[in-house]
């Protein structure tokens, strides 16, 4: 095989892994909405407190995706930072809830 046709089969192949990419960002935006969507209608704050980790976890996902897309790895660095700040929060929000469902039945 001469170098032009390597070097062919290389960008064709490099074109489609960022269609790939791209069409699993695209997808995980469009399930970010769905649950955007659950956290707002939620009949139950549990539903809105599953809803929003889920969000975080989708975004840390995105965030590796975007990652692999550029070839950078301080990507991975602002996921690992991201999904911890997510769990926080979720901790926080259930401390919430609890809080007030607590509040209720002593009333």
């Amino acid at each position: 095989m001469d170098p032009y046709q390597a070097s062919r089969r290389a960008r064709k192949g490099r074109r489609a892994l960022i269609q790939f990419h791209a069409g699993a960002a695209a997808l995980l935006a469009f399930l970010i909405l769905g649950c955007l969507l659950r956290a707002y209608l939620g009949p139950t704050a549990a539903d809105r407190v599953v809803a929003v980790n889920v969000i975080g976890t989708k975004a840390v996902i995105l965030l590796c995706l975007v990652s692999a897309a550029f070839e950078e790895g301080f990507f991975l660095d602002v996921a690992l930072v991201y999904s911890l700040i997510s769990f926080l929060a979720t901790v926080c929000l259930a401390r919430l809830v609890l809080q007030k469902e607590q509040g209720r039945e002593a009333r």
